[in-house]
């Protein structure tokens, strides 16, 4: 079986990581690239929250792993990872995978008033201004903390089937 691959797309709330997730799943599919998505904010969801209680637990590593061989059983040796701070976790997220995949790590970027109005139609309406500070610090914090490895990628202008584009153009698992 082939190595594995794995793109992490990271970036603040409300720059479009799943949607341009969802929007290159389309593209893979397209092309016929055998390929998983996994939305990572959601291998650790709860409440109280299993990071703060027992942040030993490593319960998003664990449940990468167990997700990841899943898939590798099936065959697929194409990932693409989404979560907000994945950038900064790629080689922990990399290492839980157990097969030393090929990393690509993505860090979507956009200004305040694209964001803002992302996350208001996510939201149905008005987003809370402690959410929005909150999306605000944390981008600058992802793009101070990434490294020279991790890829950025302004999404101001772009339509997720634009940033789908570029983030295939990266991974180069798109037949030529």
């Amino acid at each position: 079986m082939p190595r594995s691959e794995v793109l992490f797309v990271g970036g603040r709330s409300g720059v479009g990581k799943s949607t341009a997730a969802e929007a290159l799943h389309d593209l893979l599919v397209a092309a016929d690239v055998r390929h998983a998505v996994i939305e990572g904010d959601l291998l650790d969801l709860a409440h109280p929250a299993p990071h703060v209680e027992h942040p030993e637990a490593h319960l998003a590593e664990r449940n990468l792993a167990a997700m990841w061989q899943a898939y590798r059983e099936l065959g697929h040796h194409r990932l693409v990872y989404t979560n907000t701070v994945s950038v900064l976790e790629h080689e922990r997220l990399a290492a839980a995978m157990g097969d030393d995949p090929v990393i690509t790590t993505v860090l979507l970027r956009a200004a305040d008033g694209p964001t803002a109005e992302r996350l208001a139609r996510r939201a149905g309406g008005e987003v809370p201004e402690a959410q929005f500070a909150h999306s605000t610090r944390t981008a600058g914090r992802l793009d101070a903390a990434s490294g020279d490895t991790v890829a950025r990628l302004d999404t101001d202008d772009l339509t997720p089937a634009q940033v789908a584009q570029r983030l295939a153009a990266l991974t180069g698992w798109l037949p030529r």
